[in-house]
């Protein structure tokens, strides 16, 4: 059946890794007839870890959908994985809601996971909720976490339900506002009355409720410093436009297991999580505002793709009236027309075909030609571009290539296949290394993606540290010759020339004659600079670009019959080789510039390691969202690895951006091994 929008709710269920949430939501379809059996992750066959690699590895990798039909009511649950290396999925799901629900457990509490859910949703300004989860674990304690919770957060985080525990197993779960308890039983839920052992908790957290709910309104704050009590009514008004306004961050509890507080948990989203017609309007990217009207003309936004052997299968949420079968929209982007043939509303790996989605509805259309994700598809009479999703900027990079050989364009065509469903990663030719390199968030996602190739287009790919582009200079002027002087039969081969090498500040070779009395003619100038070009591309100490060179061309000789412009590009290249030796060469290495964002408790180690990467300080900058940003200067080798370091140092809570800068000479132990290992691969080469 089709949503009117103020009955449908769109929720991101945020965390860290093994929180629930996939769990969380394989409870909310069962309980309510949306699946006919319980799945578990650890039995690979829960409807929102679908994915063959999901399955294996037992954890999310992308965002899944689990729309839940609950009282005349649609909640549009996005299933996100907690490892940050697919937080790209995370800020997808959250492009298309109004709500995210983080999770915590019931016996971890506040992890990293929780940490940046709260970030996504107060930086998009988002209505924001908790579930603290797996109440049924050993050493599971609610009021611990909701208390930490509170500490971490702030006063706008206020228990709405809680647990009455008999040892490991849930009695009930007590709702605050309602002032009910709830006794579980499978899919049947049974109201009950308060124990009169939770009265004290009911009252403390009413009370903490009544102080966040007060500041929704000019009635209720005049009620609450009056001392009178608040009505139900007035609870459920207050609570609603708290958690809108983002005054009031509810706490909500559960076991997904046993279904302890999972109807409790949908309920209370049905009453006090904002639809779509709550939410702010959309902006597009010119800053414009899009409101949300059902009768005004079609606009979706593109917010995920999935690629199979079928085809593109686009994933969209309406912004504006509505999308119908066999309708053509306009995609913003690129200014064609795409023909919207079937249309679904998708759990998980389930197509239920429909015939429209409706405003503030999620759904998906398979087969469309050109539209890709962040793209908006709009009717004719109104084309907008909605602001796209911003992911974050690949910061781990890694050489790929197939194991056997003959596999290179297997690769390249199947990562370009796979970046229609995964902007989050970047793949290219280095032409500085002639490597392919692949980026992402970390070894985990890169790691995936490897898998896919193998499974999805049947080549096996190797990853490898990537090298290092390094640069060969000279410091100081040095004169140099070259003779060229062959003798066959008929013409024979003769070039000779004199060179001047010296430092220049320019990247590119800069080529100078100062030739007098014609002892080299000028037809012959372009053939010495062509082979003194060919050969500054390979330095001699370990085969890298060299640069900041001068090469001025001062005398020679010639031979009227045997001379030939070939003869003067291999005498050019013999001055070369005689003169750079001579001249101090040396390895420069890259520097980057780079700004490393981390908390306060962190700054230490990270200075500390920076420390050990050769890396220079210089300086440290509070920013607003409370974080430190050391800003260093640091050699481009010592950081492949630094994206996984950097979140093992900081537990994930920091991120950085490295950018090119300059190059510098490197010191001697690096310059040592640096040729050592041109030699050897040489070798490798040679066999």
């Amino acid at each position: 059946m089709g949503y009117t929008p103020d009955k449908i709710r769109n929720v991101t269920l945020l965390g860290h890794g093994g929180d629930g949430k996939t769990s969380l939501a394989e409870s909310l379809l069962y309980l309510t007839k949306g699946t006919d059996r319980l799945g578990k992750v650890t039995d690979g066959n829960t409807v929102c870890d679908y994915d063959p690699e999901e399955i294996r590895r037992q954890f999310s990798i992308g965002a899944s959908l689990a729309p839940v039909e609950y009282k005349g009511y649609k909640v549009n649950f996005i299933d996100t994985p907690g490892f940050f290396d697919f937080a790209g999925e995370v800020m997808q799901a959250l492009r298309v809601s109004e709500t995210g629900l983080i999770l915590a457990t019931a016996k971890s509490g506040v992890a990293v996971g929780t940490e940046k859910g709260w970030k996504y949703c107060v930086d998009r300004k988002l209505a924001r909720m908790f579930y603290v989860s797996k109440l049924d674990e050993e050493h599971a304690d609610f009021s611990r976490v909701a208390a930490q919770l509170r500490e971490q957060f702030g006063t706008s985080v206020c228990p709405v339900t809680f647990p009455v525990m008999n040892g490991t197993k849930v009695d009930c779960i007590v709702d605050v506002v309602k002032n009910k308890a709830y006794k579980a039983d499978g899919a049947k839920l049974t109201e009950v009355a308060v124990p009169a052992s939770a009265a004290s908790s009911v009252e403390e957290y009413r009370a903490e409720l009544s102080e966040a709910i007060a500041e929704t309104d000019d009635e209720l704050m005049e009620k609450f410093f009056a001392e009178e009590p608040f009505t139900e009514e007035e609870f459920l008004k207050g609570v609603k436009a708290g958690v809108k306004t983002g005054v009031l961050a509810p706490v909500f509890c559960g076991a997904a297991t046993t279904g302890d507080g999972t109807l409790p948990l949908l309920q209370s989203i049905i009453d006090y999580a904002p639809s779509p017609l709550d939410a702010p309007a959309q902006l597009t990217a010119d800053g414009d505002e899009l409101a949300a009207e059902a009768d005004a003309p079609a606009c979706a936004f593109v917010f995920k793709t999935v690629t199979d052997q079928y085809g593109r299968f686009s994933f969209f949420r309406v912004m504006a009236g509505k999308v119908t079968a066999d309708m053509t929209l306009t995609n913003a982007r690129t200014g064609e027309q795409e023909k919207i043939g079937h249309i679904y509303m998708v759990r998980g790996k389930k197509n239920i075909e429909v015939t429209e989605v409706g405003l503030g509805d999620i759904g998906a259309v398979s087969k469309l030609v050109n539209t890709k994700t962040n793209d908006t598809l709009c009717a004719a009479s109104r084309v907008v571009s909605l602001a796209p999703i911003v992911f974050a900027e690949p910061c781990y990079r890694q050489a790929i290539k197939p194991k056997a050989k003959g596999g290179e364009e297997k690769i390249a065509s199947g990562l370009t296949k796979l970046r229609d469903e995964d902007q989050t990663f970047e793949a290219y030719n280095d032409p500085e290394t002639h490597e392919f390199i692949i980026a992402g968030a970390g070894d985990m996602h890169l790691d995936v993606l490897c898998s896919k190739l193998k499974s999805k287009f049947g080549v096996d790919p190797e990853l490898s540290a990537p090298r290092v582009a390094y640069r060969e200079k000279i410091r100081k002027k040095v004169q140099a010759e070259g003779k060229h002087k062959k003798q066959s039969g008929g013409h024979g081969q003769y070039g000779h020339v004199k060179i001047e090498f010296e430092p220049c500040d320019s990247t590119e070779m800069v080529f100078e004659e100062r030739v007098f009395g014609g002892s080299v003619p000028k037809n012959f100038f372009p053939a010495v600079e062509k082979g003194l070009r060919d050969c500054v591309e390979r330095g001699l100490l370990a085969g890298y670009p060299v640069v900041n060179l001068k090469a001025t061309l001062y005398d020679g000789s010639y031979h009227e019959v045997d001379s030939n412009e070939l003869s003067f590009k291999m005498a050019a290249r013999l001055a070369y080789k005689d003169g750079f030796p001579k001249a101090n060469p040396v390895i420069m290495e890259p520097i980057g510039s780079l700004k490393v964002f981390v908390p306060d408790a962190n700054m230490g180690d990270i200075i500390s390691d920076l420390n050990k990467r050769r890396g220079r300080v210089m300086g440290m900058t509070p920013t607003e969202d409370g974080l430190q940003m050391i800003e260093a200067e640091v050699p481009m080798a010592e950081m492949v690895s630094y994206a996984i370091d950097l979140r093992s140092i900081s537990q994930g809570r920091g991120s950085f951006v490295l950018k090119f800068e300059r190059y510098e000479d490197a010191p001697p132990m690096v310059q040592q091994k640096v040729i050592e290992d041109a030699k050897a691969t040489m070798e490798e080469d040679d066999e």
